[in-house]
């Protein structure tokens, strides 16, 4: 392992084991093992297990550094980054763990920017401040066949709802959202309306489910339901397309927009071509050691 990075040294006793760190970004957990020393890749039965509160680590997604493709390192990228839901199922991206690897990256690298290659993308990510992290994500899609959705819609005004849930938009980060907005926040209920979206024929990947309050010109506050059925206290990705879909359909024209969350607040720069810089914390909780599968 890249012990410069994880900083931990190896049990006695464990013939196979995995260091990780867990870190947040505003309480959205994340279990880091670095896999750049190319040992055997994890299955869902470990994802799971490891994600688990009550046998492993316990996130909200597993992250892993992997080493940077041939075309990756063509474009500058310093190391790649996977993504995996508690499921086992592996996305494309989530704006918290980019910016908590992003900070180990940077700490490894001693820089204070660097190119990390995600989903076969080059993210640019920057340290903006002590323990908080800018990373520029996107293109944002709204065509139907990107998010995917099962048929041509206008992916602005979606022809779906759930009780408040509705006259949404559809949009692709690296993963698929649904949007909504509402004119109060603090009355919807999204454990009870959101998985009936996330879980729509429309969307034959499942989405991650945002509903957003409009309060002035350059803020948001934002709940999001997160595949595979999470509500989470911050979504990252959620933030950047609430932010895009809000100036989208006119409802701000700001293009520098704070977007708060239940666990705080993230910061969202929309860029010419459909591209978004988010600023946000990190923070660290915990490091050790995982029993390895067989």
């Amino acid at each position: 392992m890249h012990t410069d990075l994880l900083l931990l040294s190896s049990p006695i006793g464990l013939p196979q084991h995995w260091p990780f760190i867990k870190m947040h970004g505003l309480e959205n957990y994340f279990v880091i093992l670095d896999r750049r020393d190319g040992n055997k890749p994890l299955n869902v039965e470990d994802i799971v297990r490891i994600c688990s509160n009550n046998t492993g680590v316990g996130g909200e997604q597993l992250l892993t550094i992997e080493p940077a493709s041939d075309e990756g390192l063509k474009a500058g990228a310093y190391a790649a980054v996977r993504i995996f839901n508690i499921d086992g199922r592996e996305v494309g991206a989530c704006g918290n763990a980019t910016r908590c690897m992003a900070y180990l990256l940077l700490e490894e690298s001693g820089g204070d920017e660097l190119l990390i290659e995600l989903a076969g993308d080059v993210v640019h990510c920057r340290r903006a401040g002590p323990m908080e992290i800018s990373v520029t994500l996107g293109p944002i899609s709204m065509d139907w066949r990107k998010i995917p959705l099962a048929r041509e819609v206008d992916t602005l005004h979606l022809p779906i709802g759930s009780g408040p849930l509705i006259d949404g938009a559809a949009l692709y980060i690296g993963n698929p959202h649904a949007i909504f907005f509402v004119d109060r926040l603090d009355g919807v209920d999204m454990p009870l309306y959101a998985p009936a979206v996330q879980n729509n024929p429309i969307f034959p990947d499942g989405a991650n489910v945002g509903a957003a309050e409009i309060v002035n010109q350059q803020t948001l506050r934002l709940v999001v339901w997160e595949r595979p059925g999470v509500l989470t206290k911050a979504c990252g990705t959620g933030a950047c397309i609430a932010a895009y879909a809000a100036l989208k359909r006119g409802l701000v024209t700001s293009k520098r927009i704070a977007v708060h969350l239940p666990a705080g607040k993230l910061d969202i720069e929309i860029l010419d071509g459909d591209r978004v810089v988010m600023t946000g914390p990190v923070s660290f909780c915990c490091h050790g050691f995982i029993q390895g599968g067989n």
